[in-house]
C-alpha cells in the first residue's frame, strides 16, 4: 500500500494511502480537517496553492481542488479570487477534542441559490459567443456606456415584456454586474435624492442592501412577511423612502404577493413619493401555478425593475439589469460608469444573441421539468422522513422553507446535520427581528437520490433532537 506525504509549510502534514477504499480528495479533506481541529494549522494559516500541494502529493490537482471546495463550503477554509486559501477558524470552534466527528462518505449540501452548473447550455452559449464576435461593429469594442449594450437592451425590453410583463423601453434599461451591484447603484441614486430610510421584507436575502444603505446615510427597517407576502400595513407606518419586495416569489417563504396588496404598496409609494425595488430573482421557475407578472408593469415610474441571470444561467456570468424610471436612466448609469467603466461588451452582445434567439426560452423549458422533479423528490422525502416540517414556498422558484415544530431549535437541527456532514441551512440569519424557526432547502444542484439520502439523515438527526428533553421558553412572535 503506497503512501505519500508532504510538510508544505503551516504546519500541513498530510498521508495519503493510495490502495485505501476512500478516495484520495477524502483523505485530504480529513487530513487538513484534523490538522485544523488539533490547533496544527492555525486560524489564518495559508494553505499552499493547488498545484504546489498536488504536484508535492503526486495527485492531480483536481484532488486538491475538490478537498479544499469542499473545506470551504463546511467553513473550515476562506479563499476569495486571487488571494491566499487560509484556515477560517480556531480550533475551538472547529468541534475537535478527543473524538472529532467523523467524516461523512457522502457530502450533501441544501445550500441555497445554487443552480446545477451542469446544465448550463455551452454549446448554445458559444455559438452565440462567436456570433456576438464575428458580428459585433468595431466601435463596441471600444469604452462602453454606463448604460451597456444597445443590442441587449432591446432584447431585454423585448424579453421582459413578453414574459414578464413589465412595460420596459430599451432606453431606459441599465446593464450591471449582478444584483448586488445593481442594488447598491441604485441605494446611491436613492441617497442623491434625499431618501432616508429603505424598508427590506424581514425576513429577506437583502444583505447587500443592509451593508450599503448605512454607507449612503439609510437607515434599514425590517418589515414583517405574513403567510401572502410582505404587511403593508406595516410599511405604511415605517417612514421609509423606498422599499425592496420580491412579490413573485418572497424569499425565502415563497409567499405571492396577492393584486391587493400590490395595489397597495403602489398607493403608498405614489402618496408619499416613494419608490418600489422589484427583485425579480427566479420567477421564470414556476410549477404548480400560472405566471405572475411583475409589478414594474402597472407603475413603471414608481417601480424600479431588477433582474439577473444568476439563477436561471450562472452566476460566474455577472450580468443583471435595471429597468428604472426616467428620471433615475442617468444618475444610475452615471454611476456605473463611475463604478467600473462598463460592464464587459462582449458578454453582453452574447447574452443579447442568445435571448433574441430563443435559446434563454429553451434553457428554461428544458431546466422547469428537472427542478420540479427534484421539488417532488424533496417533498416525497420531508413527509416520508420529517413529517412533522411544514414546507412552504413549493409552487416556483427552486427552494423551499420548512417551519419547524415547536420545541425544535433552529441551531440544533443545523449543527446536528452538519455534524452528520449534512448542509442544511436556517433562516434566523436572514432575519432583523426574532420569528418562527425554520430550515431553508435549496434543491436545484442535487440529485434526486442525493436529496432523498439527505432528507433521511436530517429524519434522524431530528428524532434524536425530538427524544432530547429541551426547555422551553414562552415567545409572542408575529408574521414569519
Amino acid at each position: 500500500m503506497s503512501q505519500s506525504s508532504t510538510d508544505s509549510g503551516a504546519g500541513l502534514l498530510v498521508e495519503l494511502r493510495r490502495g485505501s477504499a476512500v478516495a484520495l480528495h477524502r483523505q485530504l479533506e480529513a487530513s487538513i480537517r484534523d490538522a485544523i481541529r488539533s490547533g496544527r494549522l492555525r486560524f489564518g494559516n495559508v494553505l499552499p496553492p493547488t498545484r504546489t500541494l498536488a504536484a508535492d502529493l503526486g495527485v492531480s490537482r483536481g484532488v486538491v481542488v475538490e478537498a479544499y471546495q469542499q473545506l470551504l463550503a463546511e467553513g473550515y477554509l476562506t479563499s476569495r479570487t486571487g488571494g491566499h486559501t487560509r484556515v477560517a477558524i480556531h480550533p475551538a470552534h472547529s468541534g475537535g477534542g478527543a473524538h472529532p466527528a467523523p467524516v461523512a462518505a457522502s457530502r450533501i449540501d441544501f445550500r441555497y441559490g445554487r443552480a446545477d452548473m451542469t446544465r448550463f447550455p455551452r454549446a448554445a452559449w458559444l455559438r452565440s459567443y462567436r456570433r456576438a464576435l464575428i458580428e459585433a461593429p468595431t466601435e463596441r469594442l471600444g469604452y462602453p456606456t454606463g448604460r451597456g449594450a444597445p443590442e441587449l437592451h432591446d432584447a431585454l425590453a423585448d424579453y421582459l415584456n413578453r414574459v414578464r410583463g413589465t412595460f420596459a423601453r430599451p432606453e431606459n434599461i441599465v446593464v450591471c454586474n449582478g444584483y448586488a451591484q445593481g442594488v447598491a447603484l441604485v441605494i446611491a441614486a436613492l441617497a442623491r435624492s434625499g431618501a432616508r430610510r429603505l424598508a427590506v421584507e424581514d425576513p429577506s436575502s437583502e444583505d447587500d442592501a443592509r451593508l450599503i444603505a448605512p454607507t449612503h446615510g439609510l437607515d434599514v427597517v425590517g418589515i414583517p412577511v405574513a403567510a401572502d407576502g410582505i404587511r403593508v400595513d406595516a410599511l405604511e407606518r415605517s417612514g421609509a423612502d423606498a422599499v425592496i419586495v420580491t412579490p413573485s416569489h418572497q424569499w425565502p417563504t415563497g409567499a405571492l404577493l396577492p393584486a391587493e396588496s400590490r395595489a397597495a404598496i403602489l398607493r403608498w409609494a405614489r402618496r408619499r413619493g416613494a419608490l418600489v425595488i422589484e427583485d425579480d430573482y427566479d420567477a421564470e421557475f414556476r410549477y404548480d401555478r400560472a405566471p405572475v407578472g411583475a409589478m414594474q408593469g402597472l407603475a413603471p415610474e414608481q417601480v424600479i425593475y431588477a433582474g439577473t441571470a444568476s439563477k436561471t444561467l450562472a452566476p460566474g456570468l455577472r450580468l443583471g439589469w435595471l429597468v428604472l424610471p426616467d428620471h433615475l436612466v442617468d444618475g444610475v448609469a452615471e454611476a456605473k460608469m463611475i463604478a467600473d467603466r462598463g460592464s464587459p461588451v462582449l458578454d453582453q452582445l452574447t447574452f443579447a444573441d442568445f435571448l433574441s434567439r430563443g435559446e434563454f426560452d429553451r434553457h428554461l423549458r428544458a431546466l422547469r421539468p428537472v427542478y420540479r422533479h427534484r421539488r417532488d423528490a424533496l417533498l416525497r422525502a420531508l413527509r416520508a422522513h420529517v413529517p412533522d416540517l411544514r414546507p412552504t414556498g413549493v409552487a416556483a422558484g427552486f427552494h423551499l422553507v420548512t417551519w419547524l415544530p415547536p420545541g425544535l431549535d433552529e441551531n440544533s437541527v443545523v449543527d446536528g446535520a452538519a455534524a452528520r456532514g449534512l448542509g442544511v441551512y436556517g433562516i434566523a440569519p436572514y432575519r432583523i427581528a426574532p420569528g418562527e424557526p425554520a430550515l431553508l432547502f435549496g434543491y436545484a444542484g442535487l440529485n434526486e437520490a442525493a436529496i432523498a439520502e439527505g432528507i433521511a439523515i436530517l429524519g434522524e438527526v431530528v428524532r434524536g433532537l425530538q427524544r432530547r428533553p429541551i426547555a422551553l421558553g414562552g415567545s409572542d412572535q408575529q408574521g414569519f
